[in-house]
């Protein structure tokens, strides 16, 4: 055994330091946003069961509620990744100046436009309810409840901005303590608006609006005492720097908007079975979320360290960081099925105080949560095409995923097998999604090679 470290060449032991120091590096980047997205995802997950609490109706509305509120998230995350880019772009150039007019102009622009775009969602109500197949028993609860959330979501949006221009400036600590400190915030106030206050699922959102408007008076001064933002545009061609913004965002917002027209057709599809599958069906989508955290995670962490290795033509440490990437998902995910198998019965009677609700949740948690590791991997291919430079391979391994694999599969599922077929076409769907996604990645990296080699 110690032969072989004392017979290793000078080259190998090289490689096997760059390597460790990568995964060093990989972790190091990883962790803290893994605790801030944890943070996130268990608060809406308690949030849910909160809810769930409430009876099927409230389920039900929140059901509704979640394609719309992915289309203003995706709205959101385009702005934010155009703003990272955008912003660190101008301080990467020593445009300090410009890099704060962009940052005033990223939050009047981002605030402005998701408060427009919650006035059209608020006029436009019944008929979206109606395009979703609503039933009727859910109108009231929705015409009561949307003012509260829509207030929310633009509160949301508002710090999500604000963490963006601190992204841009490389100050990752801030967003990561604020999405920790916001989350118990708001997991200290649910039950006591919901429940003590009995303000039910409006409470809810009222819990959020608090939380999320704490925090940006925590942020906001902190943004403006460290000079990051200005809204003095005298010498600002306010015209070219949204256009600049918009070539960026454009892609990325098409990008996130593709799963929520996606949960749309879907949701539309599961109502087809009753108002107590879309409540499950709710409950099942927030415990995925909550259950790939750690690929969230890494879709933050590594599209700046693939982008800084592919700029020092390191494309060998692309493939080992991708493939340490793979292989932690893909076991990490394999066990949270494992250990959600088990306790699926359990965890499906927490989550909700309805039999009929807890019923088709239990299927999905048996189900679904086996093929999380391929979706982890597509997601993840999405994110490292993106910072490759490859956004129109990242775009349609999007595309592919949801309306190739994903909606298909559960169309056929649901013809075949009724309910349960549906998760059964979510799980065969994910699979080929992450089969595929790997195969155009290993293709995108292939020409990204040629093109260095040809330079």
């Amino acid at each position: 055994m110690g032969s072989v470290f004392f017979n290793m060449s000078p080259s190998m032991s090289s490689q096997v330091t760059s390597s460790n120091s990568l995964a060093k590096q990989l972790f190091s980047m990883t962790w803290p946003m893994l605790f801030g997205v944890l943070s996130l995802m268990s608060f809406q997950l308690v949030d849910s069961a909160f809810i769930g609490q409430l009876g099927l109706l409230p389920l039900a509305a929140q059901g509704f509620t979640l394609p719309i509120q992915m289309i203003v998230i995706g709205l959101q995350v385009g702005l934010g990744i155009a703003t990272t880019a955008i912003i660190s772009r101008a301080l990467g150039a020593g445009n300090t100046q410009y890099a704060k007019q962009l940052g005033g102009l990223v939050l009047l622009m981002g605030s402005v436009g998701i408060a427009f775009f919650s006035v059209i969602i608020w006029l436009l109500r019944h008929p979206i309810l109606a395009l979703l197949s609503a039933p009727d028993s859910v109108y009231p609860v929705i015409d009561s409840y949307w003012p509260h959330w829509l207030l929310s979501a633009w509160v949301g949006a508002l710090i999500y901005f604000y963490y963006s221009i601190c992204r841009s400036n490389g100050n990752t600590m801030l967003p990561g303590i604020m999405m920790i400190v916001t989350s118990m915030l708001n997991l200290v106030l649910d039950p006591i608006f919901i429940f003590t206050l009995d303000l039910g699922l409006n409470g809810a959102a009222m819990a959020t609006t608090v939380a999320f408007g704490l925090g940006t008076l925590i942020v906001a001064p902190k943004v403006a005492r460290k000079h990051w933002i200005t809204f003095d545009w005298q010498d600002l061609n306010i015209g070219k720097s949204l256009a600049s913004i918009g070539h960026i965002m454009g892609p990325a917002m098409i990008s996130q908007l593709l799963p929520p027209v996606s949960s749309m057709l879907a949701t539309k599809l599961i109502a087809g079975f009753g108002t107590a599958a879309v409540a499950s069906w709710a409950l099942g989508s927030r415990f995925e979320f909550f259950s790939i955290v750690a690929v969230l995670a890494l879709t933050m962490s590594m599209p700046p360290m693939v982008g800084r290795l592919l700029g020092e033509g390191r494309l060998d440490d692309v493939r080992y960081v991708v493939r340490l990437a793979c292989r932690f998902v893909l076991s990490f995910q394999l066990a949270i099925a494992v250990i959600t198998f088990l306790i699926s019965g359990m965890l499906a009677n927490l989550m909700t105080s309805d039999e009929e609700v807890s019923s088709i949740l239990h299927w999905h948690l048996m189900i679904v949560p086996v093929s999380l590791g391929l979706l982890g991997i597509c997601m993840l291919m999405v994110s490292i095409s993106n910072a490759l430079g490859k956004s129109y391979t990242a775009l349609t391994i999007s595309a592919l995923r949801l309306f190739a694999f994903f909606l298909p599969c559960l169309w056929i599922g649901s013809e075949i097998a009724g309910l349960k077929g549906v998760f059964f076409g979510v799980l065969i769907g994910n699979v080929m999604a992450g089969v595929c996604a790997w195969s155009m990645y290993r293709r995108a990296l292939g020409q990204v090679e040629n093109k260095l080699n040809q330079a």
